[in-house]
């Protein structure tokens, strides 16, 4: 059926076609994106360039993220389809759960999905730069003026300072909120005028474990939030301390990921001896070699990426 179709010159937006069926001849066809389903991927092939190649074990919906993404203007969704610009918040009820590592890790898998991602660390006291290629702090008086009187334009006012790696990033300050006068506020005033901006899919925000007014005004302007907790009884105790005090986490908004999890140690997460008012959406498991990972290993993690797919 298949010889006996393109035998017959075709016309098509997409073609996904197994490699057993795939040779040159589909060339001479009107076909936009080509699809080959291939039982071995060596990612980096470029033996032909006109074709796009996929490893047909990879999950559903990743694969369906890759064809639309390489696909979306014969699809016309980049105007049609595109969703409005969210704003994902990154928190944590109590320190050393890895909170950063799985806010940088979200927007390298969210970028690997083909989604624009804007990453902005709200600490009032910056160390995320340690996971970057280039951890310098922003030099320009100018851009720190602007940032003590921020007016509705803040984001197209420091909009050039902004960096790309893996994803899109405002650069780490060159001192604490407080040396520098700075109000915490100023986090959401830039997330909130990025958003409005539509330059991006996501907007992450890797906020501290503070849980004061300004803190729950990010909760309130989130879209997506999502809570990492560690399977510790200290972790899972301050989770739930939290969750006492917010409402409506059992709505869609609110994701909870266990990170560093390790099956060999106690998971007071699953522990008879206390109520839960919460339940884990997800796990990431620990790393052996945390301190030498980058933002495209994280990338490459299956808990990192499922929680990505969670947020979309």
């Amino acid at each position: 059926y298949f010889r006996e179709l393109f035998s017959m010159p075709q016309k098509a937006e997409i073609l996904i076609v197994s490699e057993e069926l795939y040779d040159q001849s589909l060339k001479r066809h009107s076909i936009s994106n080509v699809f080959v389903m291939m039982e071995q991927y060596e990612e980096g092939n470029t033996d032909d360039l006109s074709i796009n190649r996929l490893f047909k074990y990879t999950s559903i919906k990743e694969l369906f993220n890759e064809i639309t993404g390489k696909s979306s203007e014969v699809l016309n969704l980049k105007d049609s389809a595109k969703k409005e610009p969210e704003i994902v918040l990154i928190y944590s009820a109590s320190g050393g759960t890895g909170k950063t590592t799985v806010a940088m890790g979200i927007s390298a898998c969210l970028t690997k999905l083909y989604k624009k991602v804007l990453y902005i660390g709200a600490d009032r006291l910056q160390t995320f730069q340690r996971m970057l290629d280039n951890p310098s702090s922003i030099a320009a008086a100018d851009v720190y003026s602007k940032l003590a009187n921020p007016g509705r334009s803040i984001y197209e006012d420091i909009k050039h300072v902004i960096r790309k790696e893996e994803f899109s990033y405002l650069p780490p300050f060159k001192a604490a909120l407080m040396s520098l006068g700075l109000k915490y506020s100023i986090y959401e005033r830039i997330a909130e005028a990025a958003k409005k901006s539509k330059d991006y899919d996501y907007i992450v925000i890797d906020t501290d474990v503070t849980f004061d007014e300004d803190k729950a005004q990010l909760f309130n302007i989130a879209d997506k939030v999502v809570i990492v907790t560690e399977q510790t009884a200290a972790s899972v105790y301050a989770t739930n301390l939290l969750v006492a005090n917010l409402n409506g986490v059992t709505s869609e908004k609110y994701i909870f990921v266990c990170n560093n999890f390790d099956k060999e140690k106690d998971n007071a997460l699953i522990s008879h001896n206390r109520s839960m008012k919460f339940t884990v959406n997800d796990y990431i498991e620990s790393y052996r070699e945390y301190d030498g990972m980058r933002c495209q290993d994280l990338a490459k993690d299956s808990g990192m990426q499922k929680t990505a797919f969670l947020i979309i």
